[in-house]
């Protein structure tokens, strides 16, 4: 049985440890709150964006463009968003295990690493990083989206990678987030689209023309997205923290009465022998 002052200290440690994890539950909770109206605010924007450009796609009939075709290459560009600090759950495992766990083979796929967990683990897994930023995701705007747009477009273009995925962690609410894998080109065209625009009796019409229209489209489809994701991911990290902690928090109560418990059973046992020799010294006299 460990002694007084081994409990002492440890109790110590853990009430320590304690103010901590309280404190990083406030800070979390303060930025999420923040992190949260950003979200709710970006993320119509992109559901429309994702489902108009679908919808104009499918009703463009077969239009050969560069961002709606495969390139040559077998390349596949995942841009992953993750968070630059630990101490948040699962929340950056489950990006990398979504990824390391889809059907997109190991050798073709090129990681644009957001954030230093997911660089980290993505390198230690041996996944092939192409692309790093870790301050994009401190606080990102939609002109950080619009860079990273173009860094990843312009490899597709050039006919480095051939398809481009995003994997994020979707927000739902403060308790619920979601790790998602989607595919952001070529676009993907939701057959219930395809239907619906079969049965309408008129066809989307450039002006100019199909490929200028497109060249302008795209690019802002792709940042929306982006953007969107990073909006999200903010929020689900301080979501993932906040929860985190206050968990740690509850365990280290739990642990700091457990030692109570012991280190007053360790000070009765050593009162009552104390007694006793108090007693046995005292009957030996007489």
């Amino acid at each position: 049985m460990a002694s007084m002052r081994d409990i002492k200290r440890r109790k110590s440690s853990i009430q320590s440890t304690q103010q901590i994890t309280k404190a990083m539950k406030l800070v979390s909770t303060v930025k999420l709150q923040k992190a949260r109206t950003r979200a709710e605010q970006t993320t119509p924007y992109t559901n429309h964006m994702y489902q108009t450009v679908s919808s104009m796609l499918a009703k463009s009939g077969n239009v050969n463009h560069p961002y709606l075709v495969s390139g040559e290459s077998t390349k596949k560009a995942v841009v992953a968003i993750t968070s630059n600090r630990g101490l948040a759950g699962g929340y950056n495992s489950n990006i990398v295990k979504l990824v390391a766990n889809s059907d997109l083979p190991k050798e073709d796929v090129e990681i644009y690493a957001i954030g230093n967990k997911g660089l980290d683990a993505f390198t230690r897994k041996g996944f092939n990083v192409k692309y790093t930023d870790s301050e994009l995701i401190e606080s990102p705007s939609y002109s950080d989206a619009a860079a990273l747009c173009r860094e990843v477009l312009k490899d597709y273009t050039n006919g480095e990678i051939g398809e481009i995925y995003l994997a994020y962690t979707h927000f739902k609410n403060t308790v619920v987030h979601e790790p998602t894998l989607i595919k952001l080109l070529p676009v993907e065209i939701d057959a219930a689209e395809i239907t619906k625009s079969e049965g309408a009796t008129a066809q989307m019409i450039y002006e100019p023309n199909e490929e200028e229209a497109l060249d302008l489209i795209i690019p802002k489809y792709v940042t929306s997205l982006f953007y969107g994701a990073l909006v999200e991911a903010v929020a689900s990290e301080n979501g993932a923290r906040m929860q985190a902690m206050d968990s740690a928090t509850s365990n280290a109560e739990d642990i700091i009465s457990d030692l109570t418990l012991k280190y007053n059973r360790a000070r009765q046992g050593a009162i009552t022998q104390e007694l006793t020799e108090i007693i046995a010294g005292a009957s030996a006299i007489s």
